[in-house]
C-alpha cells in the first residue's frame, strides 16, 4: 500500500519532524508500505521550515527585526525557477511572531511588522521574481505599516510604532507608496495566509484577533480606529483601481486575506500582492495532488482539530484534495473536539487523537505520536505485501 503523510505541526514539534516520526512508526508496524512524507504549514510558524524538507532550493540567512525592533535570525527560501527566476519563500513569523515576545511584551499596539519589510528587501536583493510570504502566527496589529515604513514609505519614527500610533498620522506621512509599489513591478508577490479575513470591521483582524495578542477590549476598539484612520490615508492620497466589470473601487482592507496578521496582507496587497491560503501554497509548492494521486492512503496530521479546524487547516485542505483524487484521508491529532460526523463531512475517514494529553515537552509528545502512527498503520495497512 502506498501512504503519503502531509503534516503539519504537531504541539511543539515542526512538520518536518512529525512526518518523520509518523513514517518511522508506520514503516516498522507495517514495513510493506510505500511511504512518502510532505510536510507543510498553514502559512505561520514553521513555514519556511517544512517547504524547504521537500522543495529543492537553498536555505540563505538573513537578519530581520523582531516586533519590539531587536534583530533576530531569520531564513528565506531560495528555489530555481529556470528563466522565470528564483522564487522567495519567507516566513514572516520570523520576523513578527508572537512566539518572539515574552508574555509581558505582546502588546499589539506597540508592536511593528517592520521586520517582515526587512524580509522582503533581503528577497529581493537575492534575485527573487516571485515571492511567497507566509503569513500567520503574528503579534503585531499595525496594518502593516512598519513593513511599508521599511520599503521607504513615510518614516519608521511615524509608521513602525505600533498600531496604536497611526492614529494621529497625517496626510502627507504616507508618502512614498508608489516608490514601494515599483519594487514589487515586476515580481509576482503571493500573501501566502493562515486566515481570509478583512482588515476593518467585525471580522477585522483588530476586532477578532488584536484579543489573542494581549490587547484589552477598549484598545481592540483603538486599534480597529486606528487602522481605519491609516487606510483612509491611503485611500486619499493612493485612490484604489476600479473594477472594469462593476465600475467600484478595489479596497484593499477590503480584500481577502487583508486582516492576516493585525494587516500584513493589507500592506501586501497595497504593494500588488495577491491572496491564496496558506496551505493551498504549501500544497502547491510540494506537489501534492502528484503525490496523493499515486497513493491509496493519505495521513494528515495537527495539535488540535476544533471548530476553527473546519473552516481552513491543513487536514481540511489536505481531505477536500484527497477526495477529489478519489484516496480516503485519515488524520492523527493531539486533540479533536470535533464530532464524528463534522469530521465526516470534512472528508476525513478517521480520527485518531493522542491518548494523554499534548502538553508536555516535545520529546514526550513524539513518544505518543509514535505509538499513535503504530496503532492506526495496524489498523489501516494489509497484513501482508
Amino acid at each position: 500500500m502506498h501512504v503519503l503523510i502531509v503534516t503539519d505541526r504537531f504541539a511543539d514539534l515542526p512538520s518536518p519532524r512529525v512526518a518523520a516520526t509518523v513514517a518511522g512508526s508506520w514503516h516498522r508496524a507495517a514495513p510493506h508500505d510505500v511511504l512518502a512524507c510532505l510536510p507543510v504549514s498553514d502559512g505561520g510558524p514553521g513555514f519556511v521550515g517544512a517547504l524547504a524538507a521537500v522543495l529543492a532550493g537553498r536555505l540563505e540567512a538573513v537578519v530581520a527585526t523582531d516586533p519590539l525592533g531587536r534583530e533576530v535570525p531569520a531564513s528565506i527560501l531560495l528555489v530555481p525557477g529556470g528563466a522565470a527566476g528564483p522564487t522567495a519563500y519567507l516566513e514572516a513569523a520570523q520576523a513578527a511572531g508572537r512566539h518572539l515576545l515574552a508574555g509581558v511584551e505582546r502588546d499589539p499596539t506597540r508592536t511593528t511588522s517592520a521586520g517582515v519589510g526587512r524580509l522582503l528587501l533581503a528577497a529581493l536583493d537575492l534575485g527573487a521574481r516571485r515571492v511567497v510570504v507566509g503569513v500567520g502566527g503574528l503579534g503585531t496589529n499595525d496594518a502593516g505599516a512598519g513593513l511599508l515604513a521599511a520599503l521607504g514609505v513615510g518614516s519608521p519614527d511615524t509608521l513602525a510604532r505600533g498600531g496604536a500610533a497611526l492614529a494621529s498620522l497625517r496626510p502627507e506621512q504616507v508618502e512614498g507608496l508608489d516608490v514601494a509599489r515599483d519594487r514589487f513591478r515586476d515580481v509576482d508577490l503571493v500573501l501566502a495566509a493562515d486566515v481570509a479575513s478583512p482588515l476593518l470591521g467585525l471580522k477585522g483582524t483588530s476586532a477578532v484577533f488584536a484579543g489573542r495578542m494581549g490587547a484589552t477590549p477598549d484598545q481592540a476598539q483603538g486599534l480597529e480606529a486606528a487602522l481605519g484612520h491609516f487606510a483612509g490615508l491611503v485611500a486619499r492620497r493612493y485612490p484604489p483601481r476600479t473594477d472594469l466589470l462593476s465600475g467600484e473601487a478595489i479596497r484593499p482592507e477590503r480584500a481577502l486575506g487583508a486582516g492576516a496578521g493585525g494587516g500584513v496582507g493589507y500592506a501586501l496587497h497595497l504593494l500588488g500582492g495577491r491572496y491564496v491560503a496558506g496551505v493551498e501554497a504549501a500544497l502547491d509548492a510540494v506537489g501534492f495532488d502528484r503525490f496523493g494521486a499515486a497513493s491509496d492512503l493519505v495521513v494528515t496530521g495537527c495539535g488540535v482539530f476544533d471548530w476553527e479546524s473546519l473552516q481552513g487547516s491543513v487536514p481540511l485542505a489536505v481531505s477536500r484534495r484527497s477526495q477529489r483524487l478519489g484516496v480516503p484521508t485519515v488524520l492523527l491529532a493531539g486533540e479533536s473536539v470535533v464530532s464524528r460526523r463534522e469530521s465526516m463531512d470534512a472528508g476525513l475517514s478517521g480520527v485518531y487523537t493522542l491518548t494523554d494529553p499534548t502538553a508536555g515537552a516535545p520529546a514526550q509528545t513524539e513518544d505518543r505520536l509514535v505509538r499513535l502512527a503504530a496503532r492506526v498503520a495496524r489498523t489501516w495497512s494489509p497484513s501482508r505485501p
